[in-house]
């Protein structure tokens, strides 16, 4: 059992007055079987009124706009949770593919399609390696995690969140949500419920990958032990530092901030995330990027997920 104090800093710089700015944003850690929220505050710039909703997926969902003109944005999201991911190590499980019954849950059933893809036969593959066919659904994903983290190199800065499967497969390079999104398209195919994580991963004295900053993993479902987490970027399953935000069938649906505005603006971005530990522990990463597109009206998601997913 682990409890971290994380705070999350988004901040938008204008050069140029902008307005109507709409945004929508998923950095609500909700309390789930193996994480409880402890404490929670958010702060936004100009202090507009957040409606909050619950999506598909039982996200949290805030959607705020500020018309009148600016040329700054910040977004802080506190939180204090704590986290034990012990209890959901998965235990011997025999089930098989075949032994699942969904036909009655459309959700899980939606979490079973793959993406259409061009290098299909390139997944179909990688699971004939590893003889899906013959393993509980447990080893299926594992192997399939191994084989990514054994076959692809963790690689920043070559992808961003347009980057497709086929290119991925292509050079076999990325960061955790290009991994993710490859094990999605595996363990789909073989017939696995599965979905995207988006969250934090907590520095330890491991040294595990992508440390510090927003983190992506999948999570599969068994029927005996329901959601599991599994990180394909370093290989285990999901544990006491992994602090989960959102879910969904891919970063689509659990990307942190995203929005529009009306301006020509050009606009850079500061992220900041700080993690602060019981014993006194302090980790902090800042990241600046110029986002260098120019528009009447421009969606912010893009280059945000470029900095953020590593």
């Amino acid at each position: 059992m682990a409890v971290f104090n994380i705070i999350h800093i988004t901040k938008y710089k204008y050069n140029l007055p902008i307005k109507e700015s709409i945004n929508e944003i998923r950095l609500f850690p909700h309390n789930f079987e193996n994480q409880d929220v402890l404490q929670y505050q958010l702060l936004i710039s100009q202090n507009p009124h957040v409606a909050l909703t619950n999506d598909y997926h039982g996200n949290r969902v805030g959607n705020f706009n500020t018309l009148e003109a600016h040329t700054e944005m910040t977004i802080e999201s506190r939180m204090l949770v704590r986290v034990n991911h012990s209890l959901k190590i998965p235990e011997i499980d025999d089930t098989k593919v075949d032994d699942l019954n969904l036909y009655n849950d459309i959700y899980l059933l939606r979490l079973c399609y793959p993406e259409t893809i061009k290098k299909q036969d390139e997944i179909d593959a990688i699971l004939k390696e590893i003889d899906y066919e013959n393993k509980s659904i447990i080893h299926i994903a594992f192997d399939c995690s191994q084989y990514i983290y054994t076959n692809f190199t963790y690689t920043k800065g070559i992808t961003n969140i347009e980057t497709t499967v086929d290119e991925i497969l292509g050079h076999r390079k990325g960061v955790c949500q290009d991994f993710a999104h490859v094990l999605l398209q595996l363990l789909r195919t073989a017939g696995i419920p599965s979905r995207y994580v988006s969250g934090y991963i907590c520095p330890n004295e491991s040294g595990l990958r992508g440390e510090g900053a927003t983190h992506a993993w999948v999570e599969i479902y068994t029927p005996k032990q329901g959601w599991l987490g599994i990180d394909p970027t370093n290989n285990i399953w999901t544990m006491d530092n992994h602090v989960k935000l959102s879910v969904g069938i891919n970063f689509d649906d659990c990307t942190p901030v995203k929005g529009t505005f009306k301006g020509i603006s050009k606009q850079t971005l500061s992220v900041c995330v700080s993690i602060g530990y019981e014993d006194g522990r302090h980790f902090e990463e800042i990241n600046d990027v110029e986002l260098q597109k120019n528009s009447i009206e421009f969606q912010q998601q893009l280059d945000y997920a470029e900095q953020q997913q590593q």
